[in-house]
């Protein structure tokens, strides 16, 4: 019997579509099945959340944040078990899985804060009254989670929208719906009203109807290709919201490096953590044609080749768990096959173990003298390297992508950061920090194809709500002088 996937209006249903499954990316086996949402589930879950929205916009603020505290207390408690889940569902290890769920619990207590402080309500007086801004929630929001933070992105969406007072419907990863299941099942547990949070899950048909059906706006997670279709269906719709975060093509500049182990170190944690996975890892490393440039990149190979890869419980813990899925990891063998056919040197060959899991080795490609290498986000640990003879170049290299999400520079030198940091054309801009380093304080989110110009993190509190000024005065009179020409 299919497991029940949905939850709408309060109740846990099952899905009328077609038949929908996980595969452990360790072992190639099936680890749970269900069935997907169908149009009509998807559209029923949007009218349960039309339904919910005005008696949850007028729930006074401090009782929404109540239940959102209640759900942070609840993924402390069961951070093992949720933290599980996703290891298994995704493969990442059971360290960095953890961690996952420690960054969700962790996302309440900061959206607070940016709620409070990029929106709520200021009163200043003026000649003829009040002056009043307040902020309004927009409605029923779609949410579509990825799979390589399958809790904690969808999350970073999830919280702020319903502290502004939005409904939602979420329609997760087809590879990642138990995660989505049980968080869910955590916000029932701490009392979110039916209706409020709806979730659909399923693969793409679900995710085009959701993405077609009558809501107020989207908040987006995924692949640029995805989030620029969602853009075009949008066109000419401008009272609907679209916030659009897309990964990148991220460039890391390694320079004058003096601790190469540091920058290794770096380096490593940039292009190689959670298999490559995240939407800020590095996908190119920029460095000096010189012997200093090359003896880098010949103790990155060294320490890259090292890299304990292994499931998610294993002991000890691997750095590495596999990518979602064996098909994801032959088309990233196909990515290296064809930059080493357009004039790329491989450096480490990625190599997949077993074509039926998710496991690769991490893959190194110097392509300073290959031509035509697409501009895209190869989504795993495959590192592109590219030689320059000075700094100009390397800043017109970093710049030479259409994304525009991360980017970082290594080097001791203020003045070469402080040319870089005014050039580099991204959202996130790291100095002697890995690319994949960011801040839940400070605003996430890219330009070009990484993004809508709707960052996410911190400013996420700006885009779950909307401003509605008001000039009030309690007395209705006559202005003590007319304009001219009129007279009463």
């Amino acid at each position: 019997m299919a497991n029940l996937s949905n939850y709408i209006n309060g109740a846990w249903l099952p899905g009328s579509g077609a038949e929908l499954e996980t595969i452990d990316p360790s072992t190639g086996r099936r680890t749970w099945t269900s069935n997907a949402s169908s149009a009509e589930d998807v559209a029923r879950a949007v009218q349960a959340a039309r339904a919910a929205f005005e008696t949850w916009a007028f729930t006074g603020l401090e009782e929404r944040i109540a239940v959102c505290r209640g759900f942070r207390d609840l993924l402390k408690e069961h951070n093992e078990e949720l933290a599980a889940i996703i290891a298994e569902e995704v493969g990442k290890p059971l360290w960095e899985a953890r961690t996952e769920v420690t960054t969700m619990a962790n996302k309440v207590d900061i959206s607070v804060q940016s709620h409070a402080a990029r929106t709520g309500e200021t009163v200043a007086q003026i000649a003829d009254g009040a002056a009043v801004l307040r902020h309004r929630p927009h409605g029923v929001f779609a949410v579509f989670g990825p799979y390589n933070f399958p809790g904690h992105l969808p999350n970073g969406h999830i919280v702020p929208a319903l502290i502004a007072g939005n409904t939602l419907v979420f329609k997760p990863s087809e590879y990642a719906p138990r995660t989505a299941v049980r968080t869910v099942q955590l916000w029932e547990e701490a009392g979110l009203p039916a209706g409020v949070l709806n979730l659909v899950n399923g693969g793409r048909d679900t995710g085009v109807a959701l993405g077609q059906s009558d809501v107020d706006g989207i908040l987006f997670t995924g692949s640029s290709q995805t989030g620029a279709a969602l853009h075009k269906q949008f066109g000419g719709q401008p009272g609907k919201l679209l916030a659009l975060e897309m990964g990148g093509n991220n460039p890391l500049v390694a320079w004058d490096v003096q601790d190469v182990d540091a920058a290794v170190h770096h380096i490593v944690m940039s292009a190689f953590i959670s298999a490559g996975q995240r939407c800020t890892c590095a996908r190119r490393l920029i460095v000096q044609d010189t012997p200093a440039g090359a003896a880098l990149v010949a103790r990155l190979v060294e320490v890259a080749a090292r890299l304990a890869v292994g499931a998610s419980n294993a002991e000890p813990q691997p750095f590495m768990g596999p990518v979602v899925s064996s098909a994801v990891a032959a088309r990233l063998l196909e990515a290296q096959a064809m930059m080493e056919r357009q004039g790329g040197k491989v450096l480490l060959q990625m190599r997949q173990p077993d074509p039926d899991a998710g496991f690769v080795t991490a893959g190194i490609v110097d392509v300073t003298d290959a031509r035509d290498i697409p501009d895209e986000e190869w989504f795993g640990p495959l590192l592109q390297v590219v030689r320059v003879k000075d700094f100009d170049a390397a800043i017109k290299a970093a710049n030479a992508t259409a994304f525009g999400l991360a980017a970082a520079l290594l080097s001791p030198s203020e003045a070469l950061w402080q040319r870089f940091a005014a050039r580099a054309r991204a959202g996130v801009v790291n100095w002697n920090r890995p690319t994949t380093g960011a801040a839940s304080s400070a605003p996430f989110g890219g330009v070009g194809k990484s993004g809508n110009h709707r960052p996410s993190a911190y400013y996420a509190a700006d885009y779950c709500a909307y401003p509605v000024a008001s000039i009030e005065t309690a007395e209705l009179a006559l202005p003590a002088k007319l304009s001219p020409g009129l007279s009463f």
